[in-house]
């Protein structure tokens, strides 16, 4: 761990760190080959529960480590260079907690169970939240999902795609469409022998997270399964806050940047030069893009930090910070793919080779992109928001004119 590491504020910040880097080391070992296989890594998770990862955005009086979301950052930063789809798939789920913690917006019961079966039980969970036709429902769409109403409870009829750790996880928040009220709700929903995980998950990149689809043939749940409504205009449980939590996802993809950034530094400065004396360390054009990778590392880090800091200490803030959550978030994954582009430059050719870690890295970097919010979402909503502006500084103005007018016309006469 670098002393010229600024992110780490006190001496909690580097224990939390310590902790990550030990668990990354660890999962670092086998993540090659669960990307290789595509099969779901559950030794790591057995290791992750052991080592009390699973409760580290619980609150602390539900048995959990209460950490912030600035810890969860550099957490999640260091866990993500060892192995990015186990931190990615366990993010999902530590960032529920998160949002939970935040802003309880179900029934307190409701929480304290789902907090004791995680820490009692070990229950890994996931926010299942997006649809083959609907996309994301975080967006506002309707879900496909429906919930019909029957003595007791509901019966759930749908399918969810891209549920990270399906193999894995035993609870999960699914977003339904409730036919009797016309309006969104989330709903508890066990993930057992009742529900059918359709084993569609084989990508390019993250191939360890098991994103498979789970579909629920009229699963029945009781009437205390509706933990929260969504109501127009109102966000949900994982929207509050501005979405801050969601940058966990970019702090996964620099793990993967710093990852690359340190094998290229490795490699580079035990690779002799064929055209010069020495390594190829010290090649002007080597020195280059060692520099643009600190530059693009740096950039990515005060940003995201930055933000998170701005957050914590400034509470009137919280909900005003969607933009800057969605700029911070495809700065920080474009600069990391950019980041493992130039370490793959600088150690050439090699770097295709499935024998090193680089062509992994670049697959699973690239999912970043994809991940929300995506870049096209962030710059539609920062060019409505300008257009709003222009648009209403431009009626003042005209209303202000107008107003002159009546005046100065009722002065004539």
């Amino acid at each position: 761990m670098s002393d010229s590491d600024t992110t780490l504020r006190h001496a909690a910040d580097v224990a939390l760190a310590r902790y990550a880097d030990e668990l990354a080391q660890e999962l670092a070992l086998t993540a090659p080959d669960y990307d290789q296989t595509g099969k779901f890594p559950h030794a790591h998770f057995d290791l992750l529960r052991r080592k009390g990862a699973l409760t580290l955005t619980l609150p602390k009086e539900h048995g959990g480590q209460g950490h912030s979301l600035y810890a969860l950052l550099l957490f999640q930063e260091r866990l993500g260079s060892g192995c990015a789809a186990t931190a990615l798939t366990l993010g999902w789920h530590l960032m529920a907690f998160a949002y939970l913690s935040f802003d309880l917006k179900w029934p307190q019961a409701s929480f304290e169970k789902l907090c004791r079966d995680v820490v009692q039980q070990g229950h890994l969970i996931n926010i299942l939240v997006t649809e083959r036709d609907g996309g994301n429902l975080l967006r506002g769409a309707r879900p496909t999902t429906v919930a019909h109403q029957v003595d007791g409870g509901y019966l759930l009829r749908g399918q969810k795609a891209f549920c990270s750790g399906a193999p894995e996880i035993r609870q999960a928040v699914v977003y339904a469409w409730l036919e009797h009220e016309q309006k969104t709700a989330e709903f508890i929903v066990p993930i057992d022998e009742r529900v059918k995980i359709i084993d569609n998950w084989n990508t390019l990149g993250m191939r360890g997270t098991g994103s498979h689809d789970i579909a629920f043939d009229d699963v029945f749940v009781p009437t205390a399964a509706l933990v929260n409504y969504i109501e127009p205009g109102i966000g949900g449980s994982f929207t509050t806050g501005s979405r801050i939590f969601g940058l966990q996802l970019a702090a996964v993809y620099l793990g993967v940047a710093q990852a690359a950034r340190r094998f290229a530094l490795n490699f580079a400065a035990h690779r002799p030069a064929s055209n010069a004396p020495g390594v190829i360390l010290d090649l002007p054009h080597v020195q280059q893009k060692l520099g643009e990778i600190e530059y693009q590392i740096g950039v990515a880090k005060n940003l995201l930090y930055g933000l998170a800091d701005r957050w914590e200490q400034h509470h009137g803030m919280r909900d005003r910070l969607d933009n800057e959550v969605g700029i911070v978030k495809s700065v920080v994954t474009n600069h990391a793919a950019n980041v493992v582009d130039l370490a793959m430059k600088i150690v050439g050719g090699h770097s295709l080779s499935r024998d090193l870690p680089l062509e992994r890295l670049l697959r699973d970097v690239r999912c970043g992109l994809f991940n929300p919010p995506q870049d096209d979402m962030v710059l539609s909503r920062l060019a409505q928001e300008a257009t709003k502006g222009i648009k209403k500084q431009i009626a003042e103005q005209e209303s202000a004119e107008s107003g002159l007018s009546h005046r100065l016309s009722a002065l004539v006469h």
